[in-house]
C-alpha cells in the first residue's frame, strides 16, 4: 500500500531533522492519508483536481455509466440494470439519487478511476462484486463490444485481477451460455447445491451462500501451489453457486 502524504512526510522530515524528523513527519502524513483517504499518487491528482472521493456505491455507478456510454449510446436495457443494480444494493432514497447522479457522471467518461479501485483492491469480495455488476451491464443490450471488454479488463488489472479470471467471470453473464435456470429441477437442484430446503430462511440461506463461496473461491488456492485443473474446478464450481444461488432469490423473490 503506498501512503504519498506519509512519504512526503517522512522525506520532508529526514531533510529537516534527520531520522527523528523522518519519524515524526512519517506520523504527521500517515494521519493525512487516512483522514483525506490517500492512497495512491493518482489518487492524489484527483483530489488536487478538487474531484470528491467517491463512496463504493457511487464508484460502481460511475463505472456503470461508463460502460453504458462506451460504445456510443445508452439503451433501454443499460437503464433497466443499473436500475436493477439499485434493487440489489437495496439503495435508500438518497442512496439512490447519489447513484444516478454517479451514473450519469459516469456517462461523461471524465473521471480517473485508478486511485478508487486501487483503494478496492484492499476488499476482494467488493471488488468482485464490482466487476461482477460490471459483466451485467455489459450483457445488459445482449452484446459485448471490445470497448467494453477492455473497460473491465483494465479495471480488473487495477483491482489486482488477471485478465483470464476478469474474462472466466464474464462468462457467468453471457446469454449464449446455459444458465441453470433453464434445466429441469431447476429450483430444487439450487437448493441442493447450497444445501438449504424450501422452507429455509432467507437470511440463512445467504449465510450458506456466502459460507460456500468462500470456501470454494479460487482466490483461495493463489500461491497454494495448486494445480490449473484444480483453480479451474473451483472456478466452475463458484459459478455454480452463484447461478444457485440467483435462482432461489429469484423464487423466493428476496
Amino acid at each position: 500500500m503506498l501512503w504519498p502524504s506519509t512519504l512526503i512526510g517522512a522525506g520532508a522530515g529526514f531533510a529537516i531533522a534527520s531520522i527523528p524528523g523522518a519519524l515524526l513527519g512519517a506520523l504527521i502524513g500517515q494521519v493525512m492519508d487516512r483522514r483525506l483517504q490517500l492512497h495512491s499518487w493518482a489518487h492524489v491528482r484527483e483530489r488536487l483536481g478538487g474531484k470528491p472521493v467517491l463512496r463504493d456505491d457511487e464508484l460502481l455507478f460511475v463505472m456503470l455509466g461508463r460502460l453504458a456510454k462506451s460504445d456510443g449510446r445508452v439503451v433501454d436495457g443499460h437503464i433497466q440494470q443499473a436500475q436493477q443494480e439499485m434493487r440489489r444494493l437495496d439503495l435508500s432514497e438518497p442512496a439512490q439519487q447519489r447513484a444516478i447522479a454517479a451514473f450519469n457522471r459516469g456517462k461523461a467518461g471524465q473521471d480517473h478511476l485508478r486511485g478508487n479501485l486501487q483503494r478496492l483492491k484492499r476488499q476482494p469480495h467488493a471488488a468482485e462484486g464490482v466487476l461482477r455488476a460490471c459483466w451485467r451491464m455489459i450483457w445488459a443490450d445482449g452484446k459485448a463490444t471490445r470497448q467494453e471488454r477492455e473497460l473491465v479488463l483494465l479495471w480488473g488489472k487495477w483491482l489486482g485481477w488477471t485478465p483470464a479470471k476478469v474474462q472466466a467471470l464474464g462468462t457467468d453473464y453471457d446469454p449464449k451460455r446455459k444458465p441453470l435456470a433453464s434445466s429441469s429441477g431447476t429450483y430444487q437442484e439450487a437448493m441442493r447445491l447450497l444445501g438449504v430446503a424450501a422452507n429455509t430462511e432467507p437470511a440463512q440461506i445467504k449465510r450458506a451462500y456466502r459460507r460456500l463461496i468462500s470456501r470454494h473461491h479460487p482466490d483461495k488456492l493463489l500461491g497454494s501451489g495448486a494445480s490449473p485443473s484444480q483453480v479451474c474446478e473451483a472456478t466452475e464450481r463458484t459459478r455454480e453457486l452463484h447461478q444457485a444461488y440467483a435462482v432461489v432469490r429469484q423464487r423466493r423473490d428476496f
